[in-house]
């Protein structure tokens, strides 16, 4: 759960430093600087997922990169689609930390 939920957060820092290159040209420093601090945010949060915080803190931060739609309109598409995402690693990491312990409780590493 933790991995897969860190890489996708991974990935939204490098697409959301993408998002900010196309504001360059149209938008203001203020803009921008959104842009980088959410790129920076996306990418320290991946290290906090260990913690419960990090789940709660990475749902806030899905919900501003589609909300930084409104700077770089493609940016609608690719929040909702991180986001879709990020669901996803909850629950299919959820799934795969189950079945890893069971494999773990059927037979302990040595």
């Amino acid at each position: 759960m933790r991995v897969l939920s860190a890489a996708v957060l991974s990935m939204e820092a490098f697409v959301m430093g993408f998002a900010v290159l196309l504001a360059m040209g149209e938008h203001s420093g203020g803009a921008l600087a959104l842009g980088g601090t959410l790129a920076i945010l996306l990418l320290l949060n991946a290290g906090l997922m260990k913690k419960k915080i990090g789940w709660v803190i990475g749902s806030a931060l899905q919900i501003a990169m589609i909300a930084y739609g409104y700077v770089v309109t493609p940016m609608y598409f690719m929040g909702a689609l991180f986001g879709f995402l990020w669901i996803a690693a909850f629950l299919v990491g959820r799934k795969g930390e189950a079945i890893r312990a069971e494999l773990l409780r059927q037979r302990p590493l040595k």
